[in-house]
């Protein structure tokens, strides 16, 4: 059975790219108000028709009647930005300061949602968002005028290193909501088949399929790890899924620039952050030298350029959030002539590499409630320990000792082909445009392994039909 869809907000292309791996979808139209973004969402889909135009401006009959509607609103404006609440002006999705009233208008596109499923009566809608419009006060009126459509309706949060039951996840930690809608009287999705992502469970012994479980039960929404962790079915048992790492993204051909011949020094604040890689991973070692004799133990990382608290992440670990607004991850290694010889102890689960070679990767962006990339005062409570190591003490004199060190790194930002990798874009994926365009294509956009997943959920439930991988 062939099913078309809709994706409105379309961006360049991470929905569509995900809804054309689920068997008998066909994307027949997407539509964005940024003639970039189409354009490479159209080198593409070459098959879909496309509109260019503010989608709040469109009148919905004039777009083709479809069975499913994916939607990612504008969620620039709901999100809380540098710790402001949205009662202040937020940057939009190109990084500008929007007056209240043009703010709101951003928000309001989530109505756009409504306007289309009242003109076409679509068989399912998936809206897609970031955590925070949850916050947003009339999210409760938003759902009922979807049930005066005729609706039900059910939230999902997932983050997009967990969507793994058709296929790979995106070596990426990005938490997101999906409102999935379908039509009374017809067979619900099963969506929690569809967001229980493999775990092997130590009690059990054996790999079982991880379900959610919410610290608060009486507040089902929110962040995984700080708001929920998922468990063994049979035995409660607290237990992490699997995951790709940040490796899988990394460009290990390109190399990176030694700091201390920089034409252009670092920032102050830049390199402490460095140092503090350096103390975490490198446990300070003596001064680097072209001996191999410090490979081992010095993987590289990638330290933090702006804003939050955190200063390293491994890439035995998905990549931190990455965002529209900026590039947030630079890369950072040993210096020792070359980077050859740069290795970690042992290699990361899964990474897709030709070289053995990997990175410790940090993220440049708070992710405002994960908390697993966070650094904690020694004066303050530690956060949840789990059965894996996580956590570890770096000492005002090991971060002394390592700004030794940090002339004697290679440092770079990750290319917007890395961004994208970490996104789970296809390798052969075409993008336009200049850099920081590429980058805010790519941050902008839907991981392609959530809305596969989710897709393939809806089609399942309305065909009668199971999807596989």
């Amino acid at each position: 059975m062939s099913l078309t869809l809709t994706d409105l907000f379309a961006g360049a292309g991470g929905s569509s790219t995900g809804a054309t791996h689920v068997p008998g979808v066909e994307v027949y139209v997407a539509a964005n108000h940024w003639q970039r973004a189409v354009d490479v969402h159209n080198a593409n889909h070459p098959d879909a028709l496309h509109v260019c135009a503010d989608v709040s401006q469109i009148n919905p009959r004039r777009f083709p009647r479809t069975d499913i509607l994916w939607a990612s609103p504008e969620c620039t404006n709901h999100s809380i930005a540098k710790g402001r609440r949205l009662d202040g002006a937020q940057p939009d999705l190109f990084g500008d300061t929007l007056p209240d009233e043009a703010a709101e208008r951003s928000r309001a596109t989530m109505w756009d949602v409504v306007r289309f499923t009242e003109a076409h009566r679509y068989r399912a809608v998936i809206v897609e968002n970031v955590i925070e419009i949850r916050r947003w006060q009339p999210f409760k009126a938003w759902l009922h005028a979807m049930h005066s459509l005729g609706y039900l309706h059910q939230e999902v949060y997932l983050n997009s290193m967990h969507a793994q039951a058709a296929g790979l996840p995106a070596p990426q930690s990005r938490d997101r909501i999906y409102v999935v809608f379908w039509k009374k009287g017809e067979r619900k999705p099963d969506l929690e088949r569809w967001i229980s992502p493999p775990a092997y469970c130590p009690r059990c012994e054996r790999v079982v399929s991880a379900r959610q479980h919410w610290k608060r039960p009486e507040r089902p929404w929110g962040r995984y790890r700080s708001q929920y962790v998922y468990a063994c079915p049979t035995c409660r048992q607290t237990v992490e899924p699997a995951w790709l790492p940040a490796a899988a993204a990394i460009d290990w051909s390109i190399p990176g620039t030694r700091i201390g011949d920089r034409d252009k020094p670092l920032a102050e604040k830049t390199r402490r952050r460095i140092a503090a890689g350096i103390a975490r991973y490198w446990r300070p070692l003596g001064t680097v030298t072209t001996e191999p004799r410090h490979a081992v133990c010095q993987p590289p990382f990638i330290a933090e350029l702006r804003g939050g608290g955190s200063d390293a992440r491994g890439v035995d670990q998905p990549l931190a959030t990455v965002t529209a607004g900026g590039q947030h991850h630079a890369l950072v290694a040993p210096y020792h002539g070359t980077a050859e010889s740069a290795r970690p102890a042992a290699d990361p689960l899964g990474a897709l590499t030709t070289r053995d070679r990997y990175a410790l990767i940090t993220r440049h962006y708070s992710s405002a409630g994960d908390g697993a990339e966070m650094t904690t005062p020694a004066t303050e409570a530690l956060r949840t320990l789990t059965t894996t190591a996580q956590q570890s003490i770096v000492t005002p004199a090991d971060l002394e000792a390592a700004q030794a060190h940090v002339d004697d790194c290679l440092f770079r930002m990750l290319e917007p082909h890395e961004v994208a990798a970490g996104m789970a874009f296809p390798h052969d994926y075409v993008w336009e445009g200049t850099r920081r365009e590429r980058i805010r294509m790519a941050g902008n956009a839907v991981t392609p392994p959530a809305a596969r997943d989710l897709i393939a959920a809806v089609v399942e439930a309305i065909t009668g039909e199971a999807v596989t991988a």
